[in-house]
């Protein structure tokens, strides 16, 4: 029996701007710190981070730094931190959100009353003055259910579109098996095919309603809104997913809804790469066309003639075997 009830894994890199207001969320999450390890990875920061962390410290009875010299990434980061973490269950928060009061006894209790390997959770965005409430897309609550149930239906969003590592809870044993571990050396996209593999290995979950996470948005040094090379990531999480479904024994089930997020990612994709150097773009192409061949070819066929025109002319060139594609839509 580990002596920790939660570890927290904090990764950020130039974090000192909402440091404060992360740790000061903290403080309202009740009587849970006696029995919580607190980690942050400052994942090669420059500013006043290592100076605050020293003075935030001091406010919880245990805290660690993990430091990163140069930035490693948000998945190498959050790796860093699950080695680290000892307790029963696990929580995941970046440091530039914070939490509503009373969220982490709230998913404690649920997690302790549930016994479920992991939860979720909805969640605010917060962009400016601006907060919209984002619910997890499911409307079973409070009950276990199989992780298998969150994947379809194929053309509703459903958990798996759901990917956020910080909205929920997750019980050390699938830490212990494998299963929540981030892909390696991954900049962006993290989380896709780590939520997939949640819901086909994990033999539990449950969504539950909590006070919730405040998700900045619109940071201008946020990933999302930056286009480079690093944005190519999403195409090795997608073979990541295709390898992942491929090998499940219920992989007829689940190769529609697979295939139907590749082609809606690839076509925001190939419209956000549209303005990018010729070199990018090329790699956008090719990369696309490598992974697509993982997918079968008379699935991935079944599912671009259900796709309306507009996405089926931006993407088939960026399909294995694109002529037939084309072919495709002329017919």
């Amino acid at each position: 029996m580990t002596d920790f009830d939660l570890s927290i894994i904090i990764p950020a890199k130039d974090g000192a701007a909402y440091l404060g207001t992360l740790f000061r969320s903290l403080l309202k999450q009740g009587d849970v710190w006696d029995r919580t390890q607190l980690i942050f990875v400052n994942d090669g920061s420059s500013d006043e981070t290592p100076e605050l962390l020293e003075e935030f410290s001091t406010w919880f009875p245990h805290f660690e730094v993990l430091t990163n010299p140069e930035a490693t990434g948000l998945a190498n980061a959050r790796n860093k931190g699950l080695a680290a973490a000892e307790g029963e269950h696990i929580a995941f928060l970046d440091g530039d959100d914070w939490l509503a009061p009373g969220h982490l006894s709230a998913l404690l209790d649920a997690a302790h009353r549930l016994g479920v390997d992991f939860l979720r959770c909805d969640h605010t965005t917060v962009e400016g003055t601006k907060r919209v409430r984002k619910s997890a897309p499911m409307s079973v609550r409070n009950v276990p259910l199989d992780p298998r149930v969150g994947i379809l239906p194929v053309y509703e969003s459903t958990m798996v579109d759901y990917p956020y590592a910080w909205a929920g809870l997750f019980h050390r044993r699938v830490l212990d098996q494998g299963i929540l571990h981030f892909p390696e050396n991954f900049m962006t996209a993290e989380d896709r095919s780590w939520i997939w593999r949640l819901h086909l290995q994990a033999d539990s979950f449950a969504v539950v309603d909590a006070p919730g996470i405040l998700y900045r948005r619109g940071m201008t040094n946020s990933l999302s809104r930056i286009v480079d090379a690093r944005q190519l990531d999403f195409i090795r999480a997608f073979g990541q997913i295709f390898d992942l479904v491929d090998a499940d024994p219920q992989a007829e089930h689940f190769w529609p809804k697979a295939i139907r997020n590749w082609l809606a990612i690839l076509d925001h994709q190939i419209n956000r790469f549209g303005a990018s150097p010729a070199p990018l773009r090329s790699q956008l192409r090719q990369g696309s066309r490598t992974i697509s061949a993982k997918i079968p070819a008379e699935l991935l066929r079944e599912e671009f003639v259900l796709q309306k025109h507009a996405r089926q002319l931006n993407v088939s060139s960026y399909l294995n075997d694109a002529s037939s594609f084309v072919l495709e839509m002329v017919k």
